[in-house]
């Protein structure tokens, strides 16, 4: 009710255009090489929702279809394309939250923690590497348990 149309735009345009382009970018490179590896940032509010946050989940939640949408149509080149969903790291963000609102967040992850900036790297990593070239169209949920 009270997000103004400028701030909806805005995480649109960041979320989601900003990687339509970087992939668009990208793309005939990939073509040329017949090989290539998109790995989106998502978040698991795109599968969960957050109150407050209607234009960030929005905005997630459709990078997850257009990440499946993608992987569709470059999986016969040889490019895979997947999307990582962090939950709750361990940033300066998260660290301007309230200690109340910190642990509120901590009872709902099984872990009991928040995630480390390299633990979200490593699944990246993964995703970008061999071992996954068999993986495309996914989402990897790198969560500390907190959707399951």
């Amino acid at each position: 009710m009270r997000m103004s149309e400028a701030d909806w735009d805005a995480v649109l345009d960041i979320n989601l255009k900003g990687t339509f382009l970087f992939t668009k970018a990208f793309t005939r490179a990939f073509l040329k090489q017949k090989s290539g590896r998109i790995v989106n940032i998502a978040s698991v509010i795109g599968l969960i929702g957050n109150a407050g946050q209607c234009n960030y989940a929005a905005s997630k939640a459709a990078l997850l279809g257009f990440t499946k949408s993608v992987a569709r149509e470059l999986a016969s080149r040889g490019i895979t394309v997947n999307a990582l969903a962090p939950g709750f790291v361990e940033t300066d963000m998260t660290g301007g939250l309230t200690e109340e609102l910190k642990a509120n967040i901590l009872r709902q992850v099984p872990l009991g923690r928040f995630g480390q900036p390299e633990d979200i790297a490593q699944a990246a990593v993964f995703l970008a590497g061999p071992g996954a070239r068999y993986v495309t169209g996914q989402v990897l949920v790198v969560d500390g348990g907190m959707v399951m």
